[in-house]
């Protein structure tokens, strides 16, 4: 199914459906403010190792984000950080980072068992962030790569589609994606070290 949803002002009714979607174990592309990705429900064992599947991965190798809607959404998945840690996330979220953490005993095991890590994101995009807002838990998301050499990912919804239609459940149009992906900052050892520059600048915000 491909669903059309507006990111300035999203559908209440189109927003449930695809909460629906992810209650039932379904698996959607959903656009974020970065490229378009790949997502399940985080308490959905199935719909995981479905994800796994498509990439070609085992759960517990895979370097999957939660996209979470705000930061006190985010604090139930990671341990405790630190005044400034978290001073700097209230400045640069929500935006176009993935921010790596220790993970907390909230996040389900199958996918912690090697890493006891997780990646957070809080993307600037009203689609995303109003489905996990819905849902009531974190969607477990990947990116959308293309096969290309030349473009990485791809941007244009209806190709997603096409191409995907018979891997997911639903395609979300919320209108062309970019072709950069978020910048990763790895905060697991209290400091900010960022391991791919992408489309967030994190100097900005120390």
């Amino acid at each position: 199914m491909l669903i059309k949803i507006y990111p300035e002002n999203p559908n209440e009714k189109a927003i449930e459906q695809v909460a629906d979607v992810l209650r039932k174990g379904g698996l959607i592309i959903y656009p974020t403010d970065t490229v378009y990705g790949l997502g399940c429900d985080i308490t959905n064992h199935k719909a995981i190792e479905a994800i796994c599947k498509i990439h070609g991965i085992k759960p517990e190798k895979a370097n999957f984000s939660f996209i979470c809607y705000d930061l006190s959404h985010i604090s139930d998945y990671i341990k405790p950080i630190d005044n400034t840690t978290f001073r700097v996330l209230k400045k640069a979220l929500p935006g176009p980072f993935t921010f790596i953490f220790n993970a907390s005993h909230a996040v389900p095991k199958m996918l912690s068992s090697n890493k006891k890590t997780v990646g957070i994101r809080v993307p600037d995009n009203n689609i995303a962030r109003e489905i996990v807002k819905v849902l009531g838990n974190p969607i477990l998301s990947t990116s959308i790569h293309d096969e290309d050499e030349i473009i990485e990912y791809s941007t244009d919804p209806e190709l997603i589609y096409e191409k995907y239609q018979d891997l997911v459940d639903m395609v979300i149009d919320g209108g062309y994606g970019d072709n950069v992906p978020s910048t990763v900052v790895d905060c697991t050892n209290g400091e900010f070290e960022v391991i791919r520059e992408g489309k967030g600048e994190l100097e900005e915000y120390l």
